[in-house]
């Protein structure tokens, strides 16, 4: 069985070089591959979009700044906020909408392939990137 290891990396990668090497913001880029999950990186700045992924939890953890996450369930709607090196994860099939008024860097999993905006999701304003992810360093 041959496995797709092009994003894996032999050589350790530190973060903080390699959010240097883009600008742009909620538009992610994959810094390694853990088995069929893609560790991601990205640069935030106010909304995102409200979206849900049905078949899958995601994983954030804060690298810097402070990151809310509008989460809306049966129950009603509450903010979960995270600081800097905060984890927290999203229920599949929660829908949510990431934030950061001063911005932040955030790193998350994901299985490969999936949409930034989720399986259904809200009209995606001009400044989110719709992508299952871009390389690191395009």
């Amino acid at each position: 069985m041959n496995k797709d290891t092009s994003r894996t990396t032999p050589e350790p990668i530190l973060l903080s070089d390699a959010l240097k090497t883009f600008e742009a913001l909620w538009s992610p880029r994959i810094v390694t591959r853990v088995n069929d999950y893609d560790v991601r990186i990205s640069k935030v700045r106010g909304e995102h979009v409200w979206h849900v992924h049905e078949d899958t939890d995601e994983f954030f953890l804060v690298l810097d700044g402070e990151l809310a996450i509008r989460l809306r369930g049966t129950d009603g709607e509450r903010t979960v906020t995270l600081a800097r090196g905060a984890v927290f994860v999203v229920p599949r099939g929660t829908w949510h909408k990431p934030s950061a008024a001063d911005g932040a860097s955030v790193l998350f999993f994901e299985p490969s392939g999936t949409p930034s905006v989720g399986d259904r999701h809200d009209a995606i304003p001009g400044h989110v990137d719709a992508t299952t992810g871009h390389e690191l360093g395009s």
